[in-house]
Parts: structure tokens; C-alpha cells; sequence
């Protein structure tokens, strides 16, 4: 039984690697918008436009991205996409912007898809 809690991480860690990072999700997907500032979205690389969406902080930030805002679609109109996967376009995306979050850990993805549900429940 000593091995349980290897063996399980072990047995996770293939889906991760098989993930897009967020480099490679905002480039298919979250430049649409990111790379334009179409629809007001903030620009990618804009400390400007993200300055106050990094002091908000990822509980804010990742929640909206996975249940959508405004005119943001949920997962950013890719509802292929992982949870962990919009949680990294996020962070590199506010990094990019002046942010220096880490990477997300599967307690951080948990917490921001429940609270992503309970917003939609609103």
C-alpha cells in the first residue's frame, strides 16, 4: 500500500503530458481575440490591459475563462479544450502581461472549475 500514492501519480501524469501548454492553446485558440483586442478582449503582452486582471488574481481570472464572460465564450469557444488547459492559456497570458503565476496545480484546476459552475448556477 506504501506504493498507492506513486503509482497513482504515475498513472496521472500521461494526460497532463499529452496537454497543450498555454503557449500552444493561446496560439490556437485565445489569439483570436487576445492577439487583436477584438471585442475589448485585453491584449496579449499588455501590461496595460492586464494590470488590473493580474492584481484580481487566478480565482478571478480562470473561473471566467472556463465558464465564459461577456462576450467570452466558455473555454474561449474550444470546448475541446481541458480545464488545465484554459487554466495555463490564462497564465501565460496574464505572465505575458506582468503577471508571475506558477503552474497550475490539479487543487487550483478543481477550485476554478467549481467556481466556474457556481457562476453559471447564477
Amino acid at each position: 500500500m506504501r506504493y498507492l500514492p506513486a503509482l497513482l501519480l504515475t498513472l496521472s501524469l500521461p494526460a497532463v503530458a499529452d496537454e497543450q501548454s498555454g503557449a500552444e492553446v493561446y496560439n490556437t485558440t485565445c489569439i483570436e481575440c487576445h492577439g487583436s483586442g477584438k471585442h475589448k478582449a485585453p491584449l496579449f503582452g499588455s501590461a496595460k490591459h492586464w494590470g488590473k486582471l493580474v492584481r484580481e488574481g487566478l480565482d478571478d481570472l480562470v473561473p471566467a475563462a472556463l465558464g465564459g464572460l461577456r462576450k467570452m465564450p466558455a473555454k474561449g469557444g474550444n470546448p475541446a479544450l481541458t480545464d488545465g488547459e484554459v487554466a495555463r492559456a490564462v497564465i501565460h497570458m496574464a505572465n505575458a502581461g506582468g503577471g508571475s503565476f506558477a503552474e497550475p496545480t490539479p487543487a487550483d484546476i478543481e477550485r476554478w472549475r467549481a467556481k466556474a459552475d457556481k457562476r453559471k448556477r447564477k
